[in-house]
Formats: C-alpha cells, structure tokens, sequence
C-alpha cells in the first residue's frame, strides 16, 4: 500500500516516518500526476492560508474535489478537508460534513498535549495541540471519535478522517494505523464493485 503526504507545507517528513512505521510505502506527494499512483492521501498541518494558495497555484484544489482518495487531515489538514470553516465564505476541499472553527485552543503558546479516548479503541492517542481547530459540528454521516472537554477534534466519514491535532509530533501510531485501516476497507470496497 502507497500512502501520500501531500507536500507543499507542514511536517511531510514527520508523516512519513509513521507511515512507514506502520509497515507502508509513504510518498511525498508534490505533483498533482503523482496523486494516481497512491491508495491515500495525508494533508499535513501547516498554516491552512498558505496551503489554501499552494494548492490552487498547484492544481491540487480541483484535482482533490474530484478525487475518490481516502484523505487524512491534521490540524490545517481537517480545515482544508471540512465542507464549511466559520469566517470563510466557503470551504475548500468540501469533503468533510463538518464546520471547523480555527484556533479554538489559543495561541502558539497556549499548545498542549492530551491522552484522548477515541471512540471504538482501547488505546490512548497521544495529541499534540498547537493553535490546533475544533469541529463545531458535523453532518449525519459524520461520526464523532473524539473530543477535548466539549470540543469535537476527530472525526470519519466513510473515507475521511479529520483531526485537530498532530499525532506525527508523538510515538502514538493510533491515528496513522487507523487511517491505514479506512484505506484497506477503501481498497476492499473498490475489488467488491
């Protein structure tokens, strides 16, 4: 299985290295023609304006909302994933059914890492939060995995996963297995049709 990270900004090398932790080809992802040769792609966070630009000048914007990938987003990942963003007109990528707010846990300074519970696994994921997102809310077919107090920050569609944190910063493999998991099950689907 070939797993992209999608390299235009953020912590590509870092995404990468848990990839491969978890016994799959990771790929840097720079072309919009290299999106053809990955079974799922990982948006990494970064500074979701400058990824917005970097996507439109590249072409990845309208080549992702055709694509049928499974995608991963972290932090910046999950805003340009989500249908809608509170304060923007419109949404980006529009393939999450949910509305992410930006900077809901503070400032650079206010960053902080949890032990959340995830809904389905035993296991603890280890979550780094820097001038991480919320999720407001999501649509019917959105579900919940996990939370901060009150506020949602991970979530699954049928081929997306969206979280407001960075697990590449920690050990903890549970996001990145997981997203391998949905990939796998994508995969299944595809040799079923």
């Amino acid at each position: 299985m070939r797993i992209g990270i999608l390299a235009l900004q953020g912590a590509v090398r870092e995404h990468q290295r848990m990839v491969e932790a978890c016994g799959q080809e990771a790929v840097a992802i720079k072309r919009v023609d290299e999106l053809t040769h990955i079974d799922g792609l990982i948006l990494p966070g970064g500074e979701s304006t400058t990824m917005r630009r970097l996507m439109d000048r590249y072409g990845f914007t309208e080549a992702l909302r055709e694509s049928a990938l499974p995608m991963f987003g972290t932090c910046a990942g999950v805003i340009l994933l989500a249908e809608r963003v509170i304060g923007q007109e419109e949404g980006h990528l529009g393939k999450l059914d949910v509305t992410v707010e930006r900077n809901s846990f503070g400032r650079q300074v206010d960053s902080f890492e949890a032990e959340l519970d995830v809904r389905g696994l035993e296991e603890k994921a280890l979550a780094v939060f820097i001038r991480a997102p919320h999720i407001d809310a999501t649509g019917e077919d959105v579900q919940v995995l996990s939370k901060v107090g009150e506020k949602i920050v991970a979530v699954r569609s049928d081929r997306h996963l969206g979280i407001s944190f960075h697990p590449e910063l920690t050990d903890s493999l549970l996001f990145h297995r997981y997203f391998i998991d949905m990939v796998k099950e994508n995969m299944a689907k595809e040799v079923l049709a």
